[in-house]
């Protein structure tokens, strides 16, 4: 078994390589950030912050942080030489124009239309949906980082139960167990890994998954 930490881990190590010399990428709180720091060597993208940088390099080193350099999610940041600084507005300018190529995202829900539910469960205080909204209609592929469980119950469901975000944006799910693509109404699962068996994931996901018929081991 994987504890948090390996988890997390495992998801953005794998998200990393789905990105692309010359993207620009947004990625979300919480998980998401976790991605630059697995990036491979030798990759050129554009990370950005929905709080106005372009160029956000990976987490600072324990002692060299700088309280000016934070992402939209409080989080410190660097930044790589060339990156830009700007207001929030000009950041969702770059965003609803669709100048952004990927979008990394958490979930708490996902379904088999692609439609997303990660900003709110009623009864419980929320700060509102930030930027997500934006991002998922605005870039160009969505993402999810997300654990494949949440405290043992399902969250690749069929229909999502709570407030959506956004529908039909979603186009990859990646989890500790493996990598989902969403097409056309179906989860299609595409890479899965080794630790798990095809019975197990599918026991940790309500919607039905096709099997990809050359299904590889997640990559890493």
């Amino acid at each position: 078994m994987m504890d948090k930490y390996q988890i997390r881990e495992v998801i953005a190590r794998r998200v990393a390589l789905e990105l692309q010399d010359g993207d620009v990428v947004n990625l979300g709180i919480g998980l998401p950030t976790l991605v630059p720091n697995y990036l491979p060597k030798g990759i050129k993208l554009t990370l950005q912050s929905e709080n106005g940088l372009l160029g956000m390099g990976p987490s600072p080193e324990p002692g060299k942080e700088d309280d000016d350099m934070v992402n939209a999610g409080g989080g410190y940041i660097t930044a790589f030489d060339g990156a830009a600084a700007f207001d929030s507005a000009k950041s969702f300018a770059i965003i609803r124009g669709g100048h952004v190529d990927v979008t990394v995202l958490g979930a708490m829900q996902v379904d088999v239309n692609g439609d997303l539910a990660n900003w709110s469960i009623p009864g419980k205080l929320t700060p509102g949906m930030g930027g997500a909204m934006d991002l998922l209609t605005g870039a160009r592929r969505v993402i999810l980082a997300m654990e494949h469980t949440a405290k043992g119950s399902h969250k690749i469901l069929n229909k999502c139960n709570l407030p959506l975000t956004a529908k039909g944006q979603v186009n990859t799910i990646v989890t500790e167990m493996g990598v989902m693509e969403i097409e056309n109404g179906m989860i299609i699962l595409k890479e899965i890994n080794p630790l798990f068996t095809v019975e197990q994931v599918q026991e940790a996901t309500e919607a039905k998954l096709i099997v990809a018929e050359d299904l590889q081991e997640m990559k890493s």
